[in-house]
């Protein structure tokens, strides 16, 4: 087993929760190795059987959710099963959705090679899906116009942040799958160089908030992670912002 310790964001009677880091798989593929993932990796810190509630894709960063028994992860489980979890996402965007914001009710159909697409209307097999989102600030790059987001998942499908905000006209500033890009370059920031200051989702799993399995409330916040804090910083001053 390779990597550092997991982050403990916060844990409490029947629930844990842990900050991912980008590039580490919440459980393991078929081809992965079974202990590289934040799953057996809490485990092993622990010293303690852990039950998985959610996942979070990969290159994303974040919050997951851990139960600590079998009884809590039932309860947890079925909270996420049926939306009673308010989740919020952050993300750079290429460009940004029109208006300041809005939701994004548009269905989600299962594409080729485990891609999900905008379902079409009154198609079968489409899954209803809501994604609230904001707009934070806005830059004026070489590369065109980026976008801060905070996106509300009402529903959890796969991908589905990713998916909305791209048919909206806002892909994420990287993403291979539903983007433009699969690396971001300082000249395209207005730097000088071709060094890459970014080569994974700019997708951050920011808060969640939902009942605690035996009474009370989790409510948690992870920290930024550190690769979007500093392409954060290369972005500047922004050229709007909803705190000013």
């Amino acid at each position: 087993m390779t990597g550092a310790s997991p982050v403990i964001l916060a844990r409490g009677d029947g629930w844990i929760a842990i900050d991912k880091p980008p590039g580490e798989v919440v459980i393991p593929a078929r081809h992965d190795d079974p202990l590289d993932c934040t799953w057996r990796r809490a485990e092993a810190t622990l010293g303690a059987r852990l039950w998985v509630v959610h996942r979070i894709d990969r290159d994303t960063s974040g919050i997951v959710l851990f139960a600590t028994d079998a009884e809590a992860h039932r309860t947890l489980s079925m909270a996420f099963e049926h939306g009673r979890v308010s989740k919020t996402y952050v993300a750079l965007t290429r460009g940004f959705p029109p208006g300041r914001s809005g939701t994004i009710d548009t269905p989600l159909h299962p594409a080729r090679k485990g891609k999900m697409r905008p379902a079409l209307p009154r198609e079968p097999g489409a899954l209803p899906a809501i994604t609230d989102w904001s707009t934070l600030s806005e830059w004026n790059t070489p590369a065109g116009a980026v976008g801060w987001i905070e996106a509300r998942p009402r529903t959890g499908r796969q991908h589905q942040i990713r998916v909305h905000l791209r048919s909206v006209g806002s892909p994420l500033l990287v993403d291979p799958l539903y983007g433009r890009s699969d690396r971001l370059l300082a000249d395209q920031l207005g730097g000088s160089g071709q060094d890459v200051v970014m080569e994974r989702l700019t997708l951050h799993a920011r808060r969640i908030q939902l009942d605690a399995p035996r009474g009370g409330r989790i409510a948690i916040e992870a920290p930024l992670a550190a690769d979007l804090e500093r392409l954060i910083a290369l972005l500047g001053t922004p050229a709007w912002s909803a705190a000013r």
